[in-house]
């Protein structure tokens, strides 16, 4: 009767991720930008197409759209293993070809947004709207005008750290520093994204980078896909001070949906697991500096999409116990200053009975059952989010 046991079990599991009608209804109302989707990279190595259902994975249009998601940040990750032989700019390019191409394939369910306007027009034809964004290094050098020739190809938000690398501008949070912060090209990156109306992208930064940032930026900065430092002590979390000074300076920390970020028990059995850190690319180097961009197109397209880890249960957190750590994040910085941002398809482990980003409602249930009022729901699910890339990007 084993499979009688398993049956109860996969029905208990449906059982408890059903959302209630109340809640359902508001996320359906609500305004939902996630700030932090990958999208394209699996799209480039097994040519699928995004509007279609696909199998495996956590992201696909039709499972953003039974999310009820309204606008995306549509992220497109260039990978250390391209980094050695200076294909980061090539490898961007492809990838924003890609997201337009599909895009474009899919015009009756999503279109390109490029300010607030074209949200709220695109909402309105009843269509998602996807908001351009770049991880991972767009040039290492920080070449002023590659800069501005991917914001006139339509990005509105890059990371200004080349993700767990060392650029030659910005320390990353996972790399040793070079910099102590910003050096004076990473001061005029950040002047020129203000002046284009790009949203800089801070998730992956130093702490110093970060701060400095904040101290050089005219305009509201966001971590798209964070934690608290408090929480778990890593470096890819933030400290409560900078957290602080994000939100004095009117910006948004998006929470990460993986248990590694906030969850510190089962941070350390995955680390156990690996053998090392999820943001260790100490391994990456000289060997891909030999490779031509064909030979590590091959090399990296096995580990997308990149998935959690199916980890037991005893170690994962519950949908309610994500959502208190955004409590506590407001707590520190105030209820218009937090955002998610899921990372889904880029890695996390999601809470127990969470497994795509279709799960979405999940999260608006929890946080009506942990009395939150309506008001701090809507801004947590796009409001917050939708401000500082106005704010940002101007009406342009």
């Amino acid at each position: 009767m084993k499979w009688f046991s398993l049956l109860l079990l996969a029905l208990a599991a449906a059982a408890s991720a059903q959302v209630a009608p109340s809640a359902a209804k508001l996320h359906r109302d609500a305004f939902v930008f996630d700030g932090h989707v990958h999208v394209m990279n699996r799209q480039f190595h097994d040519g699928s197409d995004i509007g279609q259902r696909l199998k495996g994975g956590q992201v696909d249009l039709p499972r953003m759209l039974d999310g009820g998601l309204d606008a995306v940040m549509f992220s497109l990750y260039v990978p250390e293993e391209y980094y050695p032989s200076r294909y980061e700019t090539k490898h961007a390019l492809r990838l924003l070809d890609l997201a337009h191409r599909q895009v474009e394939a899919n015009a009756g369910k999503i279109a390109i947004a490029y300010n607030v306007e074209d949200i709220a027009r695109i909402n309105r034809s009843g269509r998602l709207a996807a908001v351009l964004d770049l991880e991972g290094g767009f040039d290492l050098d920080g070449d002023p005008g590659i800069l501005r020739d991917l914001y006139r190809l339509g990005l509105r938000m890059i990371q200004l750290p080349a993700h767990n690398w060392a650029n030659e501008f910005a320390d990353s949070c996972c790399a040793p520093a070079k910099w102590n912060g910003l050096n004076e090209r990473g001061r005029e990156l950040v002047r020129e994204m203000n002046r284009l109306g790009m949203l800089i992208n801070v998730s992956h930064a130093s702490d110093a980078t970060i701060d400095q940032v904040l101290d050089v930026s005219s305009k509201p900065v966001v971590a798209s896909h964070h934690g608290l430092r408090r929480r778990n002590d890593i470096p890819r979390n933030m400290p409560d001070h900078l957290v602080k000074k994000l939100a004095s300076k009117g910006g948004v920390i998006g929470f990460h949906i993986g248990n590694e970020f906030h969850n510190r028990p089962m941070f350390d059995w995955r680390t156990r697991n690996a053998g090392k850190p999820f943001w260790d690319t100490g391994a990456i180097g000289k060997k891909e500096s030999q490779m031509t961009i064909g030979e590590i197109d091959r090399k990296v397209a096995p580990q997308f999409p990149m998935m959690g880890v199916p980890a037991p249960d005893s170690v994962l957190f519950s949908v309610e116990e994500w959502i208190a750590v955004i409590e506590e994040a407001i707590s520190i910085a105030g209820e218009d200053h937090v955002a998610l941002g899921s990372d889904f398809d880029g890695g996390p482990t999601p809470p127990r009975g969470m497994k795509d980003i279709a799960d979405l409602p999940q999260l608006t249930a929890a946080m009506l059952k942990r009395g939150w009022p309506e008001s701090r729901i809507r801004k947590f699910l796009g409001g917050n989010l939708l401000r500082v890339f106005g704010e940002a990007t101007g009406r342009r």
